[in-house]
């Protein structure tokens, strides 16, 4: 079994890598249709609901990870995203209509590439830093120094683009600053809690797979509450001012008692 599973590992490498490629271009796609389609006072109830589905799957997958794990095979995981991929498919080819602009653009092919070469060396020395490899050792450092230089490249490449991928006058605006942080710092936590959490729960307390995706369901109650119920406040008051400074705080709290298991 343990042969079998070397074996296979290349080929789940690749194809999670290729659906990796299929699922960051939906993401992206979902929330530029939104703000094509949708008006800027109403944007924050799509973008809640958007936040609640996959805050709300997200815990939810571990739950039927696990069921299907224990009861059937691993492989039906990535089996029965099949079906469900396909009805979403039929659904948005019949109801989604996009206007069509015949407008010209550059992608920004080389920024793309490197800022994926920075994001990886940053989850390869995040990954095997202290674990495979020490944290003195040639690799790591070598991968923090080639992410290092990546970052200097990257930000030389996107000041010359004609449209970079990430707009660096961004940065100059105050709120986009301040809202780019804060998601980077909660959603280093939350997809830390996501990621982790149900494995902690199977190593070091021993429960089934099936049973660590039951012990995350307090946070798809969470999430589908916070997301839905910020965006129609944001929506209807235009004030947001509140939310990230109470989810931030908030998130700390959940982790420092966490921290206590």
């Amino acid at each position: 079994a343990l042969c079998g599973a070397a074996q296979d590992m290349p080929q789940l490498i690749g194809f999670r890598a290729l659906q990796g490629l299929g699922g960051g271009g939906l993401i992206v796609l979902s929330m530029a249709i939104v703000g094509d389609l949708v008006p800027p006072r109403e944007r924050g109830r799509y973008q809640g609901l958007f936040g609640a589905v996959f805050g709300a799957t997200s815990v939810l997958g571990p739950l039927l990870g696990g069921l299907f794990t224990q009861h059937l095979s691993w492989r039906w995981v990535f089996y029965v995203n099949v079906p469900v991929g396909i009805v979403a498919l039929v659904v948005i080819a019949t109801v989604l209509h996009i206007p069509r602009r015949s407008t010209k653009h550059v992608i920004d092919y080389l920024g793309t590439l490197l800022i994926a070469s920075v994001a990886t060396c940053l989850v390869l020395v995040a990954s095997l830093g202290g674990t495979t490899w020490p944290w003195a050792s040639p690799q790591t450092i070598g991968l923090a120094v080639l992410g290092a230089v990546l970052i200097v490249a990257f930000v030389a490449v996107e000041r010359r683009a004609a449209e970079p991928v990430l707009p660096l006058k961004l940065f100059r605006v105050r709120t986009f600053t301040l809202s780019a942080v804060i998601s980077f710092i909660v959603g280093f936590a939350m997809f830390g809690a996501l990621t982790y959490l149900p494995t902690f729960l199977q190593v070091v307390h021993g429960i089934s797979p099936t049973l660590s995706g039951v012990h995350m369901l307090p946070m798809v109650a969470g999430m589908l509450l916070s997301s839905t119920g910020s965006g129609q406040i944001v929506s209807r008051t235009g004030r947001w001012k509140v939310f990230p400074i109470t989810g931030t705080a908030v998130t700390a709290v959940g982790l420092l008692l966490l921290h206590q298991l």
